[in-house]
């Protein structure tokens, strides 16, 4: 089942370490952060990090930086999407274009696998990332999406958390 959430940041002091609000412990022990900053700086716009590893049943915070962005996965019920790029059985997400500095959208991965997924007003300006539930498989392996070039799956596998810049600048 997916869940949309927007919940507004309080502040630094809103978030604590590696906790939610709902209070949950730490939601991703494979990785340094469990969630994904969607930015727009210096006329660029990105997810950051851009690669991303989490364990089966891990939540994501996608937090609205700066802009207006989505976090939208690579599967054919959605307009922009030419093709599915993630697991077969797994739920495809949407958070809708999200406008307000510090909402966020969060979603649960379930299902082992690769997932691509792309930002709907900035894809066709390459806003694209990728996660790697689990680990790597499904029809995003093999390939990049059509609209730009992410870290491999084995990439993110072996390092956990792959940033914008990181990536930009290595490629």
């Amino acid at each position: 089942m997916q869940r949309r959430t927007f919940v507004k940041l309080l502040g630094s002091s809103a978030i604590g370490g590696s906790t939610t609000l709902s209070g949950c412990a730490r939601l991703n022990p494979s990785s340094s952060s469990n969630k994904v900053r969607m930015v727009t700086k210096n006329h660029q716009s990105y997810f950051d990090p851009i690669g991303l590893f989490v364990d089966p049943g891990g939540t994501i915070s996608f937090v609205m930086e700066s802009g207006n962005h989505s976090a939208t996965a690579y599967h054919k019920q959605y307009g922009l999407a030419e093709e599915t790029r993630i697991p077969k059985s797994a739920e495809p997400f949407d958070s809708g274009v999200i406008i307000e500095q510090g909402d966020t959208f969060e979603h649960t991965f379930n299902t082992k696998g690769t997932y691509d997924y792309y930002c709907i007003p900035h894809k066709t300006m390459r806003m694209i990332a990728r996660i790697v539930v689990g680990e790597p498989g499904g029809p995003a392996e093999g390939s990049m999406p059509p609209d730009g070039s992410v870290p491999t799956s084995q990439q993110i596998v072996n390092k956990g958390t792959i940033g914008y810049e990181q990536f930009k600048q290595n490629n």
